[in-house]
C-alpha cells in the first residue's frame, strides 16, 4: 500500500536522515581514523574524547549507517507503507542505544558540544516516530472501522487493527 498523504514530510525525513547517516557512515568506511581523529570537524573532536580507537568498530558502525542510510532512501523514493515503516523503525531502534549512550557521556564535552550532539542525536529517534505516525493508518486518513453497507444504519464498533 502506497503512502497518499504526508509524502513530502515523510520524504523530507528520510532524506535528512539519508544525507546525515550516510556522509558520517562514508566517512567512517572511506577513513576510519580520520573520521575519529576529526569528527564532527574543525576544531570539535567528539569521537576521539572516547578512546581507544578501534578501526573494526568504526568500520562496523560506518557498514551499520551506510545499510540505514541505503534503507532510509529507499523508503523515501519508494513510499510504499511496509518499506516506510520498517525503516523508520529501524533508524528508531539504532537511534534510542546511540542517544542513550551520549545521554550518560556527557563530561567529556564542552556544553555547546553536548547541545549540539544531544540534539542531532535526539533528532534522529524524532524523526522515526515522526514518519511513524505520519504512515499509520489515522494520519493517512484510513478507517479503522468496517465499513456499514448501504441501507443498513451506522453503529458504534470498536477499532480494530490491521
Amino acid at each position: 500500500m502506497e503512502i497518499e498523504r504526508h509524502r513530502g514530510w515523510i520524504r523530507f525525513a528520510f532524506i535528512y536522515l539519508t544525507v546525515t547517516i550516510g556522509v558520517v557512515a562514508a566517512w567512517i568506511l572511506i577513513a576510519p581514523k580520520g573520521f575519529y581523529d576529526n569528527f564532527p570537524g574543525g576544531s570539535t573532536h567528539w569521537v576521539s574524547a572516547l578512546p581507544p580507537y578501534n578501526e573494526h568498530l568504526e568500520r562496523d558502525f560506518g557498514g551499520a549507517g551506510l545499510g540505514l542510510a541505503v534503507l532510509a532512501a529507499l523508503a523515501a523514493v519508494w513510499m510504499e507503507r511496509r518499506v516506510v515503516q520498517a525503516a523508520a523503525v529501524a533508524l528508531f531502534v539504532a537511534g534510542v542505544p546511540h542517544l542513550a549512550y551520549h545521554v550518560t557521556t556527557t563530561g567529556h564535552y564542552s556544553t555547546r558540544d553536548n547541545v549540539a550532539s544531544l540534539a542531532g542525536l535526539a533528532l534522529d529517534v524524532l524523526l522515526p516516530l515522526a514518519v511513524l505516525y505520519l504512515a499509520s493508518d489515522r494520519a493517512q486518513g484510513r478507517s479503522l472501522r468496517p465499513e456499514t453497507p448501504p441501507g443498513e444504519p451506522a453503529r458504534e464498533q470498536p477499532l480494530r487493527s490491521r
